[in-house]
């Protein structure tokens, strides 16, 4: 990809259908550039959760455009944006989804999967990224073994493991104390300073006022839009 935003969204609009249609977001303009950490924030009910299902191509809108990676992801096919995802993205949950009869290695090797990589390369990999997130000395532990912060470290290594150029997060810190929110925090702010961008949902205003930017949402619309003042 050139330069330019890794997301831009112009008057994107995400209505869901039914007896009385659900407006969820509304006409929303933003965009995104590589090594942004942005945090949206907002009570439920805001369109957060929407609007990251946008991000991630795993809806599209109803009205206007969002262009992914310099293309329009509300023209693909299901199979175009399942694609998209998989090369140009990495996913973070509140609930890690980690595979309980794999060990941190193999779980974030799933990430590699059907990349034409061979056995050695993925692990070679995986090792990599766990390494990143100082998980390396727990790489053969299946994740009953591991602390809930750790199984969100392994959780952010098989985001990165594949280098995406961008890293979605929603309520990544919401299960964890506050010791590991904030090493979680620490990760994912190394990973945007590498050049990628991350957008994550977020209830807790001290998660986000470690991003470098943060948008307000209400009733499906952005109310405000600010970055944080540059430091010396």
């Amino acid at each position: 990809m050139g330069g330019g935003p890794v997301l831009d969204l112009a008057g994107v609009s995400r209505t869901y259908p039914g007896a009385v249609p659900v407006e969820a977001l509304k006409s929303v303009t933003f965009s995104v550039e590589p090594g942004e950490m942005v945090a949206v924030v907002g009570p439920s009910g805001s369109g957060k959760s929407t609007l990251l299902g946008l991000l991630g191509c795993l809806d599209v809108p109803t009205a206007g455009r969002l262009l992914v990676a310099g293309r329009d992801a509300g023209r693909m096919s299901d199979g175009e944006r399942s694609r998209l995802r998989r090369e140009f993205m990495g996913f973070v949950f509140q609930q890690f989804h980690l595979v309980p009869y794999l060990t941190a290695r193999q779980n974030v090797e799933t990430a590699l999967l059907y990349r034409g990589l061979s056995k050695a390369e993925r692990g070679r990999r995986a090792l990599d990224a766990l390494e990143r997130v100082g998980l390396t000395a727990r790489a053969h532990h299946r994740p009953s073994f591991l602390s809930g912060g750790e199984q969100q470290r392994v959780a952010i290594a098989r985001a990165i493991v594949s280098s995406p150029q961008v890293v979605l997060a929603d309520e990544p810190t919401g299960n964890l104390d506050s010791q590991n929110a904030a090493m979680v925090l620490d990760i994912l702010e190394s990973v945007s300073r590498n050049g990628t961008a991350v957008v994550l949902v977020t209830h807790d205003m001290d998660i986000a006022a470690r991003a470098s930017r943060r948008i307000t949402m209400l009733d499906g619309s952005i109310t405000s839009d600010v970055r944080a003042a540059a430091t010396a």
